[in-house]
């Protein structure tokens, strides 16, 4: 089965959108839990440090870059000329994309 690039790119921004959209209402229930007290919030800090919610901080990084990513190329579809070099700029904002994520597990 051959995959065209545009199509694929495409993939993942789709998958990456909706991947954040599950997250952010977990997010924003964490944050307002967080409010209630600092025992809560003291709670949280210790439940961040577990390695399953470091890989998930990692991912949900990844998933943001790629979709930045994603978005510039429909931004760049719109708005500038199609040519052969774009899938490309494809590849190389899928790598960006995990550079940013490798940088940021790094940092943990």
């Amino acid at each position: 089965m051959n995959v065209h690039t545009g199509t694929l790119a495409a993939f993942v921004h789709r998958v990456s959108g909706i991947l954040l959209t599950l997250f952010l209402p977990v997010h924003f229930y964490a944050i307002g839990t967080t409010l209630q007290s600092a025992a809560a919030f003291d709670a949280l800090l210790v439940w961040t440090q577990m390695p399953l919610v470091k890989f998930g901080e990692w991912g949900i990084v990844v998933l943001l870059a790629a979709h930045l990513g994603g978005g510039l190329r429909v931004l760049a579809l719109e708005f500038l000329p199609w040519r052969d070099w774009q899938k490309t700029l494809v590849a190389c904002a899928a790598a960006i994309a995990l550079a940013v994520g490798l940088v940021f597990a790094l940092a943990l």
